[in-house]
């Protein structure tokens, strides 16, 4: 994210425009931690999805 602040703008300007900035947007990906439990390791199935394309 790109945030302009002009040479003639004022402190408050600043500041509020630095507080937007540091809003949290998007998902909480905290949740959904530890919920899919995989019978085989992580790298095995990676390796066999990038053999499907040969």
């Amino acid at each position: 994210m790109i945030t302009v602040i002009k040479k003639g703008s004022d402190k408050s300007s600043y500041k509020r425009k630095l507080e937007e900035a540091l809003k949290t947007k998007g998902v909480d990906t905290h949740k959904y931690c530890g919920v899919i439990r995989l019978n085989e390791d992580p790298l095995t199935i990676q390796k066999r999805m990038r053999d499907e394309w040969e």
